[in-house]
């Protein structure tokens, strides 16, 4: 048997015409372009094979070394739920009112429309909560380390997102400060920390979201940059 860990297989993905190309990827952009984070949900059941299919979607993410750091608690029960918004709606008092966030981050919330109240936590089917591995851990229960964790688990994020929303769910990253409390509430390891709040549902009938837009195109691609040139 070779020593060598590496031992590739074949890849063959499928090889599309520019056209087709095309076709799909623009079709992509304007589903994702009416993606929207949302606050108002409806109380009506999200079925668990969904919540499995984006958590597989998500663990698709190319990570660090192929560490895969991420754990994601599902949680569809109301008590938990309700000590998550009582427990997130502490920290967002602090932050909002008692002086955490300075004045221009608060201007630049202002035309979101958030405030420290999170009653969604409470009446969303589900909340999921992405966790970060800062390691883990070998078969003999030793420490292993893990590679870039923060980058890792923010591109599984990105697919979640984007697969509840393609399954015609709808979420918000929420990020209370500090986010410790989820790792009591929920009983984590000592290995992981709290990353993300998702809270995951159908958008509500009379559901709202601030009227914004997204930065042109130009605005955030750069097409072949020269370097500076010596004088």
């Amino acid at each position: 048997m070779s020593s060598d860990p590496y031992r590739p297989i074949p890849y063959r993905p499928e090889r599309l015409s520019r056209d087709e190309s095309r076709r799909r990827g623009e079709a992509f952009y304007r589903e994702m372009d009416r993606r929207r984070s949302v606050r108002f949900f409806s109380e009506e059941p999200v079925p668990k094979e969904l919540i499995e299919t984006a958590i597989r979607t998500a663990s698709t993410a190319p990570s660090g070394a192929h560490r895969q750091p991420w754990t994601f608690v599902a949680v569809s029960d109301p008590e938990t739920k309700l000590q998550i918004r009582q427990a997130a709606e502490e920290e967002e008092r602090r932050s909002y009112l008692g002086g955490r966030m300075p004045e221009d981050w608060l201007e630049a919330l202002a035309p979101l429309g958030t405030d420290w109240q999170k009653p969604f936590l409470e009446t969303v089917p589900w909340l999921i909560v992405a966790f970060e591995q800062i390691w883990s851990f070998n078969p003999d229960g030793s420490r292993r380390k893990n590679y870039y964790v923060k980058e890792s688990v923010g591109l599984a994020c990105g697919l979640f997102l984007t697969a509840l929303h393609h399954m015609g769910l709808a979420t918000l990253t929420h990020t209370p400060s500090p986010m410790r409390f989820l790792t009591e509430i929920l009983g984590r390891p000592e290995n992981e920390r709290p990353y993300i709040l998702f809270p995951v549902g159908y958008p509500a009938p009379d559901c709202q979201v601030p009227d914004i837009q997204r930065k042109p195109l130009q605005e955030v691609a750069v097409w072949n940059p020269k370097p500076p040139q010596p004088e």
